[in-house]
């Protein structure tokens, strides 16, 4: 047993805290009925045996879904440690076979739709015991879940992490571009636009705590005079439409409007250089890698180094 774990917990069934970690994590029953393949009325019987159990309340119903109590709270550090307990007593007793078992991979949107699809297809074929979850999560809600243990193993779009618990490993540059309709005055342009003259223009970017949209939207607003309209949206497709639509424009990781731009539906602005955004691979720098998360990781180095 994990040297953290409460003694109470050890008595505990650990289904029962599987079930309890994954509603905190989706903050639904429903949700948490369908990650897991269990009836909903099950997820309530379990959730209130655990709530019996430890003489506590662990969620306040809400009309829209649940919320942790402060009980709830402290118990969940406790139950992921029983859980991470249990889940090396497993890889130990299957160290000979495939890994199985299931990990969380946290990552923000870009990489969500643009990249992972293609590793998760691959972990399949590979590995068919082993479940990967994608949890869309932005740089500071990644490292929250993975200091809470509710990620294994996160992606990040940063420069760099300063997190001394946080092990981050560079994989890849993700190439950035602006782009704009295809009957955008800028598209005819013979030399670069300058930031003076986007200084001028609306922009439609990713949610705030996205690096590089934050970094554009501070750059465009130090120029003297501006007079950018921002706007920012929680979808990267929210953005790509409205700039389709000539709205506006938008800075995007390539490999999000690729097709678009082979379909004409947008075009590359001949602007100033915009420097590539690193793809950090990130985890807890104590928390244990079981075979599964290593499966993980490899495959996401490989895929991502292949483009």
């Amino acid at each position: 047993m994990h040297p953290m774990a409460s003694p109470m917990l050890c008595h505990v069934d650990t289904r029962l805290l599987r079930t309890f970690t994954t509603v905190v994590r989706t903050r639904s029953f429903t949700a948490t009925a369908a990650e897991l393949h269990l009836a909903q009325s099950t997820v309530t019987a379990q959730v209130q045996a655990l709530e019996k159990e430890l003489g506590t309340r662990l969620f306040d119903r809400l009309p829209r879904g649940v919320a942790v109590t402060e009980a709830g709270r402290r118990l969940l550090g406790e139950a992921e440690s029983v859980l991470d307990a249990e889940s090396r007593l497993r890889a130990a007793a299957a160290a000979d076979g495939p890994p199985v078992g299931r990990v969380v991979v946290g990552a923000g949107e870009t990489l969500c739709s643009a990249r992972l699809p293609g590793v998760i297809a691959a972990l399949r074929r590979l590995h068919p015991g082993l479940e990967v979850d994608l949890w869309p999560a932005g740089t500071a809600e990644a490292l929250d879940g993975l200091r809470a243990g509710r990620l294994d193993v996160a992606l990040l779009l940063e420069d760099g992490v300063d997190a001394p618990d946080i092990d981050v490993e560079h994989l890849v540059d993700e190439p950035l571009v602006l782009v704009c309709a295809p009957r955008h005055p800028f598209v005819q342009r013979t030399e670069p636009v300058t930031w003076e003259e986007l200084a001028g223009e609306s922009f439609f970017l990713h949610e705030q705590g996205c690096s590089y949209s934050d970094r554009l939207a501070d750059r465009l607003l130090a120029v003297p005079g501006s007079r950018t309209r921002l706007t920012r949206f929680g979808s990267i497709e929210a953005a790509r439409s409205c700039v389709a639509a000539g709205l506006g424009l938008t800075l995007l990781p390539r490999a999000t409007v690729e097709d678009a731009l082979h379909a004409g539906r947008l075009d590359v602005v001949p602007g100033p250089p915009i420097p590539d955004v690193p793809v950090q691979l990130a985890r807890h720098r104590r928390r244990w890698a079981s075979p599964g998360v290593r499966a993980v990781t490899d495959e996401l180095k490989r895929h991502l180094a292949a483009g």
